[in-house]
């Protein structure tokens, strides 16, 4: 009997145990996978998993070393030398680094009047006075050559601008030539309001021996940026045409025998990423493609008549996030889902298979009881299909009815892929009883560059009947409760939740807006990047000339649609968000409580467009989930 009771006690076990789910708690407990590269003798993966620790407000972070074709891992203390060093020159005599604190320009009270030294004053005449998270002190970001007596030359001496690129450009930005006589590096030689309202980046050419700086790609007038060398010499980098458009369709360029060949420009797609072949015979690129971010390979031809030829290399249902490299037929990547975060993965390009190198968080959600991502075509209003994520709950029955979450991605022109987010996470929200909406609505990568490029100047337009087309074909399912619908988003995301609860026709019960513009002409005002509202808005608001622009503040503000408003909403604002800033969610808060609208405020003082600190997301999901459960 005794050993009946044990048996049925551990039958029962298991199946309780097989009923966790995500919750916001264990998302903040994941390990989270960073690559560092291959090592020198190409037999291990030297990678770094930081961990957030809830009562430090920190994340812990520790690195091991894997076997090339996986293993049982390694933690290493000390890795530099393992790795080869891509800052050394190739004579081994200089080494490349950046500072971030070199001071150029007088900004500070202190600066004018030294001799009031407690002031704490900051005067500007021009803009770009503040960027992302950061107030401008009149320091820039700068390259630094250093040789083997430790002295050394900072390479833009006296220049007002930025090597790695603000905000979160890092050493990706700059590169020795193969020879090491010349130091290749990314800058944007504007500045004050000219930085602020231009995306035109170049590459720089820095020659040691005569101490003199050309600049290799004036002609562009867009981006041009991850400066990368072939394995015969050619150097290659990602450009944008178009000045002022921060999405605009990204190409690989090759620099071969004095002419410059896109390898990209013939397809109809977007580079985020990419990496020579050994031979130099093949670029491998990463890139959004209907509705995930897979691995391609583009053949480089150089001056003969053979044909350039995009093919698609990888295809599932996740996303390829980053090349770390090659081994043999394998190339090393990392990999996640909806419903995994980042793993390192082998694919092997002859056998087409994939080999889970690393199981960070395998344990974990081996006990989890799984949402259903399912793919789903949505005819839109204008007659496309349209491509939309539907996340069911775990152990889903169609027999019942569940809540549904429209989200609404940022961006604008951002994937939505199969990311796993550690904030807007479809797993956890599945995961707490609703089925989540994410339609790869207009204005998204992946799906060709007219696509992509539809939402700029018309962001109330055809991407609001995108959302409501997707939210509509979902509900008529019989497990959906219509009753019981919200519309929750970031940034553009965030934007849109605010436009739709002006014109949603009672078809959402409740909102959340994270970061969100509200006031198209006080966001024009105080946004700190202002070729994207050139861009994407049309131009400034008091330009009574520009149909465009008066089309959009006219017909796509926010604030023109708040006498419609009467479902509750809740505001999210981080204080040192100046790509959106506070104003945006106070306006919205405040009209809200004005009308008498049931609406909340969450404030982050030391938070940016994002949520980083654990602790502080934690409260968010925590906080997400209780306004859902109050409102919906």
């Amino acid at each position: 009997m005794k050993k009946l009771t044990l048996a049925l006690f551990c039958i029962m076990g298991t199946t309780m145990s097989a009923q966790e789910v995500m919750t916001p708690e264990l998302l903040w407990q994941l390990g989270r996978v960073s690559p560092l590269g291959i090592s020198k003798d190409g037999k291990s993966i030297i990678y770094k998993v930081s961990t957030p620790d809830m009562q430090e407000n920190k994340s812990n972070s520790k690195v091991y070393a894997l076997p090339i074709h996986g293993g049982n891992p390694t933690e290493i203390k000390e890795y530099a030398d393992l790795l080869t060093d891509k800052n050394k020159s190739s004579d081994g005599n200089w080494t490349l680094s950046h500072k971030k604190e070199v001071k150029i320009n007088s900004v500070l009270g202190k600066d004018f009047y030294p001799e009031l030294k407690k002031s704490d004053v900051y005067v500007y005449n021009a803009l770009d006075y503040r960027h992302w998270d950061s107030w401008n002190e009149g320091k820039h970001n700068h390259v630094f050559i250093t040789n083997a007596d430790k002295k050394s030359t900072d390479i833009m001496k006296d220049e007002p601008y930025d090597s790695p690129q603000k905000p979160f450009g890092g050493d990706e930005d700059y590169i020795w030539s193969p020879d090491g006589s010349k130091v290749i590096y990314v800058a944007k030689k504007k500045a004050g309001t000219a930085y602020a309202t231009s995306t035109n980046t170049d590459l720089f050419e820095y020659d040691l021996a005569s101490k003199t700086t050309k600049n290799l790609t004036e002609s562009n007038l867009g981006y041009d940026t991850h400066p990368t060398f072939s394995p015969q010499g050619d150097l290659s980098w990602l450009q944008m045409k178009r000045d002022g458009f921060e999405a605009d369709k990204n190409d690989i360029i090759v620099r071969h025998k004095g002419l410059d060949i896109n390898l990209t420009g013939g397809w109809d797609g977007t580079v985020d990423s990419f990496t020579w072949s050994a031979d130099g015979k093949k670029v491998y690129f990463l890139a959004p493609i209907d509705g995930t971010k897979q691995l391609f390979e583009v053949n480089f031809p150089g001056l003969t008549k053979i044909a350039v030829r995009v093919q698609q290399i990888t295809n599932g249902q996740f996303d390829v996030n980053q090349i770390i490299g090659f081994s043999g037929n394998q190339v090393l990547v990392t990999r996640s889902d909806m419903n995994y975060a980042n793993e390192i993965f082998s694919y092997d390009l002859k056998k087409k298979s994939w080999k889970q190198l690393t199981n960070i968080n395998t344990e974990t959600y081996a006990k989890l009881s799984l949402p259903t991502v399912e793919k789903r075509m949505v005819k839109t209003t204008d007659g496309k299909e349209m491509l939309v994520w539907v996340i069911l709950p775990p152990n889903f029955d169609k027999t019942k009815k569940y809540p549904a979450v429209l989200y609404c991605q940022g961006g604008p022109q951002g994937a939505l892929s199969q990311f796993y987010s550690f904030r807007w996470n479809f797993q956890v929200m599945a995961s707490q009883g609703y089925i989540v909406v994410a339609p790869n609505r207009r204005g998204m990568p992946g799906h060709g560059v007219e696509w992509n490029e539809q939402i700029s100047k018309d962001w109330g337009g055809q991407v609001m009947d995108d959302y409501l087309a997707a939210i509509d074909d979902v509900a008529k399912e019989s497990y959906v409760d219509k009753s019981r619908l919200a519309a929750v988003g970031a940034s553009y995301g965030g934007y849109s939740v605010f436009y739709m609860a002006g014109m949603h026709n009672k078809r959402f019960k409740t909102f959340i807006s994270h970061c969100g513009v509200f006031n198209l002409e006080s966001m024009y005002g105080t946004t700190e990047e202002v070729f994207f509202t050139d861009w994407d808005l049309g131009g400034a608001y008091w330009d009574t000339k520009n149909a465009a622009a008066q089309k959009t503040y006219k017909d796509f503000n926010p604030i023109k649609l708040v006498n419609n408003w009467d479902t509750p909403i809740f505001i999210i604002q981080g204080g040192k968000d100046y790509r959106v800033p506070i104003g945006q969610g106070q306006e919205a808060f405040q009209a809200a409580q004005l009308k008498g609208i049931k609406s909340r405020f969450m404030y982050f003082p030391e938070e940016n467009h994002w949520v980083l600190q654990p602790q502080n997301g934690l409260v968010w999901q925590r906080e997400f989930f209780k306004w859902l459960k109050e409102t919906l």
